[in-house]
């Protein structure tokens, strides 16, 4: 048992390995904090270093997800409670890190980091590999039709839960998982409360995927 409670800081530490600060901050010199939303996660990495420095920080990001799973089942010889906690901690690290602490002008610690999206995806993997085929495909299609990144990575948490939670009523997989599911979703939308915020007022940000398509076909149609 100590050993499997071991694995839970660890899963911390994992999730707290700063991804796209590093990717960043190895692509642009620039320290990706300063640099829009402030957020160490893919979509602020792409704005600050590129399309490749914010898919190698979202692949990174989920790769922290998946090994802090992954070492937790094997430190805990799968003890499911353990595991899906490992997955949480993992998000938590990665949207508070301890390797990115601030203190302000009052002498106040402040942990940041990202939302938690890509590390939620990474966790479900090391719960249920083939999960990817549900969550990723659902959180694209969102991203595409809403054109929204703060309600895709909300989109990620909350396909997860409902996966795990139909996955447990169906005797498929531990209640801790649908947990996991459960708490990963209150991690990421709490971590974009000032997105939700914007949101309400009209000012956040949306990518128009389809009208960009459909305005390229339109311009291609008419070239030829």
């Amino acid at each position: 048992m100590m050993i499997a409670l071991l694995s839970l800081p660890i899963a911390y530490l994992i999730g707290s390995i700063p991804s796209g600060w590093l990717v960043v901050k190895l692509f642009t010199g620039q320290d990706v904090r300063s640099i829009e939303s402030g957020r160490t996660g893919g979509t602020n990495a792409m704005r600050a270093g590129g399309p490749f420095a914010g898919l190698l920080t979202a692949l990174l990001d989920a790769a922290k997800g998946a090994a802090a799973v992954w070492v937790s089942q094997s430190l805990s010889a799968g003890i499911a409670w353990t595991t899906a906690m490992s997955g949480v901690l993992a998000i938590i690290g990665h949207n508070y890190s301890a390797f990115l602490v601030e203190k302000d002008e009052n002498g106040k610690l402040h942990f940041r980091g990202g939302a938690g999206g890509a590390t939620t995806l990474g966790a479900a993997i090391g719960l249920w590999l083939n999960s990817w085929m549900i969550i990723l495909p659902f959180a694209a299609i969102f991203y595409v039709i809403v054109g929204y990144a703060s309600l895709t990575t909300i989109s990620i948490a909350f396909s997860a839960m409902g996966v795990f939670t139909i996955r447990a009523m169906q005797g498929m997989n531990p209640w801790a998982y649908a947990f996991f599911g459960i708490a990963a979703l209150a991690l990421v939308i709490y971590a974009l409360r000032p997105n939700l915020k914007r949101l309400k007022e009209g000012s956040e940000r949306q990518v128009k995927l389809l009208a960009r398509i459909f305005t390229k076909k339109y311009h291609i149609r008419n070239k030829e």
